[in-house]
């Protein structure tokens, strides 16, 4: 039997749209003892690769340094029917620069809400200074497009 999925998958364009309008994704990466730690994070886009930061002594940010494998899912829809997802399995590369972080914890602040525009600023640079930045560099990208199911 087929899986809903391989009859529905996310188009180039559709996943684009998905990464664009979507501000929260699923990250996963691995804890000491192999269970999976899960959290919900923001994140932005730079180059068309997704991004994000977090602190420094946060556990993803330990479980990412002594492993960099990470899955992330990006998914939005209520109703079976409204249901599209993204999951991007891959590795994690760290960014330590200042400036660097800095620069996408502007983006990943920009997208979050909730923090007046005049205030983004010096939130970023405050920030920066306890936190790591990451690069999702994938290796497997499965998408999915339930609107496309027939009803």
């Amino acid at each position: 039997m087929t899986s809903d999925r391989s009859r529905a998958p996310l188009g180039d364009a559709e996943a684009a749209e998905l990464l664009t309008s979507a501000r929260k994704l699923q990250l996963a990466t691995i804890n000491p003892d192999g269970t999976p730690h899960l959290v919900t994070m923001y994140f932005a886009l730079l180059n068309g690769r997704i991004v994000f930061w977090t602190y420094r002594a946060s556990q993803k940010a330990r479980n990412l340094a002594r492993d960099p494998r990470l899955t992330v899912l990006v998914e939005s829809g209520e109703q079976y029917f409204d249901l599209r997802g993204l999951q991007i399995t891959g590795v994690a590369r760290s960014v330590e620069d200042a400036a660097e972080v800095e620069h996408i914890g502007g983006l990943v602040a920009a997208r979050m809400g909730g923090v007046p525009a005049d205030l983004v600023s010096d939130y970023v640079r405050q920030a920066a200074r306890k936190r790591i930045a990451y690069v999702v560099e994938p290796g497997r990208v499965v998408g999915w497009d339930h609107s496309v199911l027939p009803q």
